[in-house]
């Protein structure tokens, strides 16, 4: 509602970028999957308005054609929402949730989980179409911590020992199908950055010419930084010896010390490229996240299995700006990596691809109808994203192109035979 009620009507209904739907449709297509899934389904109970259902169903109508549609107005859409929320509500109240029951969508609440990390997924799109508006600012938020006294001195990167280690979940209850089931993957040695890139490091990249040199792109990349002009970071501009970028409506110097943001894979891939390095695989990000060298087992987050806190990792529209590199250290993995979870999602250089003995569920059109090699793997979560969809197994994906999500990136490299063994 936050995210809603900061703009006026003629921009919630304005849509202000061909990428992103207007504000009131992701409003009501919040409170449609809520009276689908929740009312209908959990609730078993007839339903508000089922006469909406094609007109908020994501899969028949791209972003780009949903303002012609005869959307509901945003008194509507609010009076919408809140019997909605009301029936929700009721049907929580009265739902037996007892983890054993055998119904897989009420089992441990999954459904109100499900549609909670939905929500949540709905208000990150949300926040980045208010990075794309254009206008004043209407969202504040306090400034993130200083990044703590040894940011500085941190080694540049951490070795991830090799050997094998158990990826995904098979029991966290609130986990998405594309997250399940659990496996054991054995990955090699290899180091990792200790932060995510920087902005100062990327403005050596764009100063040494790496936007003008095909030789760090792949023959991909290089067609869509051509085809673009592409030349920096999707909001950033040149202002003399200095770069600025806009924020929400801010328009403020680039911070050197922050995670570089809004780059996309080809971007994150030739910077790799440039400096000599990679980008992690999807198992090898998971791994320096999860895998706890001691025991054996993979943790619910790098810091243990507690949820998340503001000591551990910028999320939930705390702060609408990544913190300084080198921040939370209570958050820090057990291989040393710090942030990773929150601040930025991470690219990989993983295609988004299911588990072996994957199960589509409730739904394919959740994640089955999106594996292939059209989608890069993200993962850790940005600032933008809600505790309740911030762990260690979570996936996200996108096109390689796309540049107006909260992503940033951190670099890796194979260890020599003498740098670590198994573990």
């Amino acid at each position: 509602m936050a995210l809603t009620d900061s703009v006026d009507d003629t921009d919630l209904v304005a849509q202000h970028s061909p990428l992103m739907s207007p504000l009131v449709w992701d409003l009501a297509h919040i409170a449609n999957q809520e009276e689908l899934w929740l009312v209908r389904e959990a609730g078993g109970r007839p339903g508000l308005r089922p006469d909406l259902d094609h007109l908020y169903d994501a899969f028949q109508h791209p972003r780009a054609d949903r303002p012609a549609l005869p959307l509901l107005g945003p008194a509507e859409a609010r009076a919408y929402v809140s019997a909605v929320r009301e029936q929700t509500l009721d049907v929580l109240a009265g739902t037996d949730t007892d983890p054993g029951r055998p119904e897989r969508l009420l089992a441990g609440a999954f459904v109100f989980g499900m549609l909670a990390q939905h929500e949540q997924q709905h208000d990150e799109t949300m926040l980045a179409t208010h990075q794309l508006r254009q206008g004043p600012p209407v969202l504040d938020a306090p400034e993130p911590p200083r990044a703590p006294a040894d940011a500085a001195d941190l080694p540049a990167e951490v070795l991830v020992p090799g050997g094998p280690f158990t990826m995904g979940t098979s029991d966290e209850p609130w986990a998405l199908d594309n997250e399940r089931p659990e496996h054991r993957v054995d990955v090699s040695a290899f180091w990792l950055d200790t932060v995510p890139v920087t902005n100062g490091a990327y403005q050596r990249f764009i100063a040494a010419g790496g936007y003008q040199d095909p030789a760090w792109w792949t023959p991909e990349g290089w067609r869509h930084v051509t085809g673009t002009g592409l030349s920096a970071p999707e909001f950033w501009q040149r202002d003399g010896d200095t770069w600025t970028r806009r924020r929400f409506g801010h328009v403020e110097q680039v911070p050197a010390d922050e995670p570089v943001l809004h780059v996309c894979w080809y971007e994150a891939d030739a910077y790799a490229r440039w400096a000599g390095r990679r980008l992690p695989t999807e198992p090898e990000w998971e791994k320096a996240a999860r895998h706890d060298p001691a025991t054996g087992r993979s943790r619910r987050y790098p810091w243990g299995d507690a949820d998340p806190g503001p000591e551990h990792a910028n999320l939930g529209h705390r702060h609408l700006r990544p913190a300084p590199a080198g921040s939370y250290p209570a958050g820090a993995a057990p291989c040393g990596a710090r942030q990773l979870m929150g601040d930025v999602w991470e690219w990989t250089a993983s295609d988004f691809s299911p588990y072996p003995g994957f199960e589509p569920f409730p739904y394919k059109e959740y994640s089955e109808v999106f594996f292939g090699p059209d989608y890069k793997v993200l993962r850790g979560g940005a600032f933008g994203v809600g505790d309740v969809a911030g762990r260690g197994t979570f996936r996200n994906w996108d096109y390689p192109i796309r540049r107006q999500i909260f992503a940033g990136f951190r670099t890796a490299r194979d260890a020599a035979p003498e740098d670590g063994g198994s573990a």
